[in-house]
């Protein structure tokens, strides 16, 4: 009966998916759409802003309004037969009395407060942490109820609204008959002092300041300088005692600068830079410490690259902080993924191996079996005198003895002075993704870029490093598991990295494998900002992407070469240590993996359009973080060119049907020996590893998509940097139309005329646009002469001095 169960459900679960998957998908569709989270957001804006016009109408009018809604029946409410004077109508004047007097008092306006934030951030009009703000706003409601119900409990008895409600009375009623008045104030001072530290790091820094009576020394320290300034006539100073002053005060020398700071003026500044307040202190602190004479007082600033030291280290993952990793029970569990051992298979295949070789009069001295998954390898000791070249030559003849495919000789063993047998296992296990993934060596490793492939013969998980291989080719026949390959090195990616710290662009000319990952364009995808898909399938497009990522490669080197540093970990360590200002165009920068699918296919219809891109990112992208994996199923020569060979050091090679294909992939024979099925040879230096690849099926993979796609996502996409779509043979982009202006260009020019700064990065920040339509504005700025031509990393010279000159420049235009 249990049997027959289980086949029922089975069957339901195949029906039920296959009934009209089309009307579920568009629902999940709309749902998730960017129109649906504006549409939810704005209800839930305007029912908090309805409700914060009839909260501040009650403190109005809740006196007349309060007799109306006491004396009224419950149905004459419902009815709408009050008469009432608050501006939310006789709803709005019940819903305030609901809140005020018998839940939180006043301070349950911070929960519609909270709502009307949520429904900005869902219309994505202001970017917030929700979780902060619902953390906060709760807390802050909590405590200012339960302090003003200790505060103003008098007023609960002739007022008609109670500040605190019915919440704050009976708490700090009961907190007083426990811990009496002076206990409710202490527990009211800590709740306090823990919420402000919650809500600001600054808090403990001002605490501290309070307690060891800073302010108080100041405050003195004024009052004394007022008195004597106030009996003495104020001092007229010489030039020369103004200057003998200011080098006293200047201890870094008459060379060196007081820089003086600016506060942020937006969103980029306000993470890097410290707060005014917090600015001032330090300079007040500073004054402290220079000696005052004769009523005479210098301010001296921090320089800003100081500041930024001085603040708590940059964490890129903090966007996402809720972010969680995948878990192991995403993938499936294989019972029979552990090693397996068959003492009389084993004992079989020695003595074949033994009498095989005594027939070619060929004496060993011992012979010892390591189990893999698939494969068994014999390690053979040699006596004396035997040439390695007569066991090479044997390979078919052991294969036909033991009647078995797939059998490779290693002639020596790298490393020890014997030689290997490499046999098919008669029962091969499954590698489960799971059984990797989830092992010690992969959870542990400590590798930028972690991707675990499978198991060796040893049974040990394979674990690479691919920023340091740094690129990879893949290559073997149709069905040996090259995709399944590619899958494996992608999970292993999404399992290990944060989506702050890794990009993934996915080009897929056959338009089926990878497109289950396009749910993770908010996450891990990175993209052109006109793609109308995340996954790359036109060839076209494939060209623009790759030029893209050479844009991207030069300005990742420039910001390098302008930090100083000669990699990306260097790089990211000094930014994220505050040791790099924004403000001058330093970024965090993730890693970037291409993953190409048929390699094969986009030679073959664009030639060295592809090519040439590929090995220039190949030759130059390892530095800046930029990797590529690239993968074939026709591994000749016109495909797998010099070019590649030579720029993609490390190769994994699957099964393939000639020899020459193996020697094509890897240099030498071996891929055309393997078994298939996930058998494959991984090189990286002199010798191959053979490793059975985990295997990772579709549903597994749909699993974890699921998983990270459900959580909250950046608001946008990665972008990658706009190029034109014509690239002439001199490396000169298109002509910019200027028949077709930006509707921003002429608000543009005018905020780059007025700052003097030809930025790209500003026209951003002021206008909330996109690094694509930023850079295609400045380009039609350079091309009407507003702007100069790019200077590298350094903004671009602005030709027009003053508005003036602007406006005759944009009345031409227009004639």
């Amino acid at each position: 009966m249990k049997t027959e169960k289980k086949d029922t459900k089975k069957v339901k679960n195949k029906i039920q998916p296959d009934s009209q998957p089309g009307k579920m998908s568009a629902v999940k569709a709309f749902l998730k759409s960017e129109t649906m989270h504006f549409i939810l957001g704005l209800a839930i804006a305007l029912v908090a802003a309805y409700a914060l016009v009839a909260f501040g109408s009650f403190f109005v009018y809740g006196a007349a309004d309060q007799s109306v809604i006491d004396n009224s029946t419950t149905e004459e409410l419902l009815a709408g037969e009050g008469d009432v004077q608050n501006m939310g109508a006789i709803r709005g004047a019940q819903l305030a009395d609901y809140f005020v007097n018998r839940q939180f008092g006043a301070p349950s306006v911070f929960l519609f407060i909270f709502l009307l934030v949520m429904g900005l951030k869902m219309m994505r009009i202001v970017k917030v942490r929700l979780w902060k703000w619902f953390i906060g706003c709760s807390l802050l409601m909590v405590w200012c109820s339960v302090f003003f119900g200790f505060m103003f409990k008098d007023m609960y008895e002739d007022s008609f609204f109670y500040l605190g409600g019915l919440h704050g009375y009976n708490v700090s009623s009961w907190l007083e008959s426990q811990v009496g008045v002076t206990g409710v104030l202490m527990i009211l001072f800590f709740a306090a002092v823990c919420i402000l530290a919650y809500l600001s790091t600054q808090t403990v820094i001002w605490l501290r300041k309070v307690f060891s009576f800073g302010y108080l020394k100041r405050k003195k320290k004024v009052t004394e300088e007022e008195e004597v300034s106030a009996d003495q006539p104020a001092a007229v100073m010489s030039a020369d005692v103004v200057e003998e002053r200011t080098k006293e005060i200047n201890l870094g020398g008459p060379d060196d600068d007081i820089m003086v700071v600016n506060a942020p003026t937006d969103e980029q500044g306000d993470k890097v830079m410290k707060d005014e307040d917090e600015i001032e202190d330090e300079i007040e602190d500073e004054e402290d410490e220079v000696p005052d004479e004769e009523g005479l007082t210098f301010e001296v600033e921090v320089p800003e690259d100081e500041q930024l030291v001085q603040m708590e280290p940059y964490n890129p993952r903090l966007d996402l902080s809720h972010y969680k990793f995948p878990t192991l029970d995403l993938m499936k569990h294989f019972d029979n993924d552990g090693p397996s051992v068959d003492m009389e298979e084993q004992q079989e295949n020695k003595g074949r191996i033994v009498e095989v070789l005594r027939s070619f009069g060929i004496e060993i001295k011992t012979i010892t079996a390591t189990v893999g998954p698939t494969i068994t390898l014999y390690e053979i000791t040699l006596t004396d005198g035997i040439r390695i070249a007569k066991i090479r030559n044997l390979e078919d003849d052991i294969a036909l003895q033991l009647r078995a495919l797939g059998i490779r000789i290693i002639a020596p063993i790298p490393g020890k002075g014997t030689i290997g047998i490499e046999v098919p296992n008669k029962t091969p296990r499954v590698v489960s993704g799971q059984s990797v993934i989830g092992s010690k060596a992969f959870q542990e490793s400590r590798a930028e870029l972690p991707m675990v492939l499978g198991k060796t013969i040893s049974n040990e998980p394979f674990v690479i490093d691919l920023a340091k291989m740094p690129h990879v080719l893949v290559a073997g026949a149709t069905g040996q598991g090259k995709s399944v390959g590619l899958n494996a090195m992608i999970a292993s990616l999404l399992y290990k990295k944060h989506p702050a710290e890794l990009k993934l662009v996915l080009v897929d000319p056959k338009k089926v494998e990878f497109s289950v990952y396009s749910e993770l364009d908010h996450h891990f995808l990175a993209q052109m900002e006109d793609a109308k898909e995340p996954v790359v399938t036109d060839v076209k497009k494939v060209v623009r992407t790759l030029n893209s990522l050479c844009v991207e490669m030069d300005a990742r080197y420039d910001l390098l070469k302008l930090a100083k540093v000669r990699n990306i970990k260097e790089y990211n360590e000094r930014f994220n240590s505050r040791r790099l200002n924004p403000n001058n165009g330093h970024r965090f920068l993730p890693y970037i993996v291409v993953v190409i699918d048929e390699f094969g296919d986009l030679i073959m219809t664009a030639g060295k359009e592809v090519e040439l891109p590929i090995a220039r990112i190949a030759q130059l992208a390892r530095a800046v973080g930029i990797h590529m994996i690239i993968a074939t199923q026709r591994p000749t020569t016109n495909i797998i060119t010099g070019t590649i060979k030579a720029n993609f050091p490390a190769r994994v090679a699957f099964r393939v049907a000639a020899m020459i294909d193996s020697r094509t992939i890897l240099d030498r024979p071996g891929a055309n020996q393997l078994i298939g099925k996930g058998d494959m040879l991984f090189l990286q230096g002199n010798d191959p590893v053979r490793v059975q690849c985990a295997f990772i099926d579709t549903p597994e993979i749909e699993n974890i998509v699921k998983f990270v796609s459900e959580q909250q996502g950046y608001p946008m996409p990665f972008y990658l940097p706009e190029v034109a779509d014509d690239i002439d043979s001199d490396g000169g982009s298109a002509e910019v139309d200027m028949d077709k202006l930006d509707s921003l260009f002429e608000e543009a020019a005018r905020l780059l005329v007025v700052h003097q700064q030809g930025s790209t990065s500003l026209i951003q920040r002021k206008f909330s646009i996109g690094y694509n339509r930023a850079g295609r504005l400045m380009d039609q700025l350079e091309k009407a002469g507003i702007v100069g031509p790019a200077q590298g990393s350094k903004p671009r010279e602005v030709l027009c001095m003053d508005e003036m000159a602007l406006e005759d420049k944009l009345r031409e235009m227009r004639n």
